[in-house]
């Protein structure tokens, strides 16, 4: 597990646009995290990441939104559901592999997430209202790699 601290939401955007280069195909990141910790926040950097033009919005009421940019991106927000018998027909973006799938709330969908993917939990860091604490578990080899190339750039400037 990897720990970044965010002292804004236009930081966490650039944590995430920054991670976007790294995306590949059939990627599936899980963000789990309290109500105004940033998640939203985080697509809508991956989504500039990825060359997405349109502006990024939550689709809490449509479940399901689409972007195009460098790689299609799918993302899902689970707000709504109680559990998991009520995402069913979402399982299939799980394995459509040409887009990357970014899923906000999804313990909402346990159980038909993919093994292998990465999760992203966001938590409220102190007094600072403005300051988020990312947590990133790869649960994959791949996921791995990626993090710590990302990170690796990160630090370094590239």
């Amino acid at each position: 597990m990897w720990t970044v601290r965010s002292a804004s939401p236009a930081e966490t955007e650039a944590l995430a646009a920054g991670l976007a280069p790294h995306l590949a195909a059939g990627d599936v990141l899980c963000l789990h995290g309290e109500l105004g910790t940033g998640k939203t926040c985080f697509v809508r950097g991956l989504a500039r990441g990825l060359g997405v033009t349109r502006p990024v919005t939550s689709p809490s009421f449509v479940l399901v939104h689409e972007y195009r940019g460098r790689l299609p991106l799918y993302h899902l927000d689970l707000y709504r559901l109680r559990g998991p018998e009520e995402a069913f027909d979402l399982e299939e973006y799980f394995h459509t592999g040409d887009g990357v799938v970014v899923v906000e709330w999804a313990d909402r969908a346990e159980g038909m997430l993919p093994e292998r993917r990465l999760d992203v939990v966001f938590s409220f860091a102190g007094e600072d209202p403005g300051a988020r604490t990312l947590s990133f578990v790869a649960r994959g080899e791949r996921y791995a790699l990626m993090v710590r190339e990302w990170l690796k750039g990160a630090r370094t400037g590239h």
